[in-house]
């Protein structure tokens, strides 16, 4: 069960970046108005940990692909020690 919420979370998470990330190429939409400000602020907080240790190459922001990684690691490690808890 508990295992269960914290796929959901994570899951969670990496939709936003992908949505985030996804939205930064299309220049029609407006970062300010709601619910996209929302998401934003939300992903910056996410981001920020790896935007602070990851600098762009160039023009191109590789923190996202970084952030995938390292969350995909720590959510299986998690799910690990719930699993052997029977949690």
């Amino acid at each position: 069960m508990i295992s269960n919420i914290v796929a959901i979370f994570f899951n969670i998470i990496y939709l936003i970046i992908l949505i985030v990330v996804l939205l930064s190429w299309i220049p029609i939409f407006d970062a300010k108005k709601e619910p996209l400000a929302s998401l934003i602020k939300v992903y910056e907080m996410i981001m920020a940990p790896f935007k602070a240790v990851i600098p762009p190459i160039g023009m191109i922001d590789i923190s996202p692909l970084i952030a995938f990684i390292i969350l995909q690691l720590v959510e299986r490690c998690i799910l690990t020690i719930l699993f052997k808890f029977g949690l």
